[in-house]
């Protein structure tokens, strides 16, 4: 993994949400806290194009995020915090084939490969259930293999576990253990962080500390405790 933030601000409504970020992203596992209103989650939206830089720019694996929006937003998954704003399909199975329909792949292939990743994740029997009778372990679930299902490079994900039980915060944590691809988590949760191999610490739009997860979290705790 490759990505590169380079004097980077976003604004909403001419008030800064991000200012000045410059980083390079390339370790398997990297963590991003922050409080409430601190700018992580736009953060974390600028690496996949959802966001777009007002200056500077992101570049993922070579691809600027304002010019090649499309090629980033396949390399890049993206889990949002709520999966009710991810999942837009009545049934289970047609919704995790939703995107591999949009890459081109027949109804019933894409079918076929849906309910192939629900089974490997223990989701198989629920792959006919209407999705608005899921719990919201079970949607945070599908809405993880509707974008691992299209094999992206990179993961982000934006506090999968905030509103989850600890028994699916859990299941959501051995899942992101499992993953092939390397991710990048905005989260709360600082237990599901502390083997990550990097954690930045964001703050009043600006990346306020940067390093192992001990010392980010502990330096985290102290200022926002």
């Amino acid at each position: 993994m490759h990505i590169l933030l380079e004097n980077v601000v976003v604004r909403a409504q001419d008030r800064p949400i991000l200012r000045g970020i410059d980083c390079v992203l390339t370790e398997r596992r990297i963590g991003i806290v922050g409080a409430n209103g601190s700018g992580k989650s736009t953060f974390a939206r600028l690496l996949n194009g959802l966001v777009l830089p007002d200056e500077g720019r992101v570049v993922v694996e070579g691809l600027d995020t304002t010019r090649d929006v499309k090629a980033v937003r396949r390399e890049v998954g993206f889990v949002f915090q709520n999966p009710d704003n991810q999942i837009v399909f009545p049934i289970v199975v047609e919704d995790v084939a939703f995107g591999l329909r949009n890459r081109g792949h027949s109804k019933s292939e894409a079918r076929e490969r849906a309910a192939a990743a629900l089974d490997a994740y223990g989701l198989g029997h629920l792959a006919e259930r209407a999705a608005h009778t899921l719990s919201g372990g079970e949607k945070q679930m599908v809405a993880l293999v509707s974008v691992l299902v299209t094999r992206p490079g990179i993961v982000v994900m934006d506090e999968p576990t905030t509103l989850l039980d600890l028994r699916n915060r859990n299941r959501i944590r051995d899942a992101v253990a499992a993953l092939e691809q390397p991710a990048i988590v905005v989260s709360h949760d600082l237990d599901l962080l502390s083997d990550f191999d990097r954690v930045l610490v964001v703050a009043d739009g600006r990346i306020a500390y940067d390093d192992r997860p001990e010392p980010a979290i502990r330096r985290y705790v102290e200022a926002f405790s």
